[in-house]
């Protein structure tokens, strides 16, 4: 089998002209780079060089050798230097997914911007899934990174549910909500016979979870809607006048015009994004999660 160093002792040759000077040029004695090209030549049963009394010359055979010897070294270095960019994490692609309800916008978007100057070389792939899909994906090694909103009702083994950060949970309701024109914070008392949009499924936890804790913290469980969704959709849904939702501020961004957000009394009522990785992460993983940290 052709070694690597063969393979370098052999180009040094041909570029420098001279076995003197490829020794000196790669620290190792003449002696010692002379029986590796012996060897070479003997493995490929011809020989490379015409020793002649000035300098040796490359005969057809180590011509035709040449190029394709060159081309190796520079695409094994090439190689080894991509292992290594991609090893200290400042090279590849993350794949991170988030909730509907966990909207790519504002401070999160700032962080990752950070990040992506901060690594170059680095692309990103965003999905959107459920708070179950992504712990579940994560897993299993198809996903890197999930943002999603707490509580979790069920942890995966070897998944790792770090908070991230808290926002305030608003009130959201159409425009034409007797509601959107007051002037005071909504208590939570007053919603009790107002139809919710999105209510929990007893399988998941999410917004919706802590929604109906609010409530039952007031009272009463929320009342469903006629239509519901613990998706996006929710927004469009109080749009067209089918229900209300408390919904975190961040929704803000993506919200309709004719969809209003009223602050509610209770300044306790707070809703926090988690971030979901495995729990022996890579290096991309973990600087992702440090300056995403750092900027939250």
């Amino acid at each position: 089998m052709i070694s690597t160093r063969q393979l370098r002792y052999f180009v040094e040759i041909a570029d420098s002209g001279s076995f003197s000077t490829a020794a000196e040029r790669l620290f190792v004695a003449q002696s010692a780079l002379s029986r590796q090209i012996k060897a070479l030549e003997t493995l490929l049963q011809t020989p490379l060089f015409e020793r002649t009394a000035r300098q040796p010359r490359l005969t057809a055979a180590g011509e035709a050798f040449y190029p394709r010897a060159r081309n190796l070294l520079s695409e094994l270095l090439k190689a080894s230097e991509l292992a290594t960019q991609v090893g200290n994490g400042q090279l590849g692609t993350l794949r991170l997914s988030h909730s509907s309800t966990v909207p790519m916008s504002g401070r999160l978007l700032q962080g990752i911007s950070t990040w992506l100057a901060r690594c170059p070389e680095v692309s990103m792939n965003i999905v959107k899934l459920s708070s179950e899909a992504q712990l579940e994906e994560i897993a299993e090694g198809r996903l890197e990174i999930g943002l999603l909103r707490l509580p979790v009702l069920r942890q995966r083994e070897g998944v790792s549910v770090l908070p991230l950060y808290s926002e305030q949970v608003l009130l959201a309701v159409p425009s034409n909500h007797p509601l959107s024109h007051t002037d005071k914070p909504i208590e939570l008392g007053q919603l009790k016979d107002e139809a919710f949009i999105s209510i929990p499924h007893p399988q998941r936890g999410g917004l919706s979870y802590l929604s109906a804790e609010l409530c039952m913290r007031a009272g009463f469980f929320p009342k469903a809607a006629r239509v519901m969704s613990r998706k996006t959709t929710q927004l469009q849904l109080i749009q067209a006048g089918f229900g209300i939702a408390l919904l975190p501020e961040s929704m803000q961004d993506i919200a309709p015009a004719n969809v209003r957000f009223l602050p509610l009394a209770d300044p306790d009522c707070l809703s926090t994004v988690a971030l979901a990785c495995q729990q022996a992460p890579g290096p991309l993983v973990e600087q992702f999660c440090q300056t995403l940290r750092e900027c939250l």
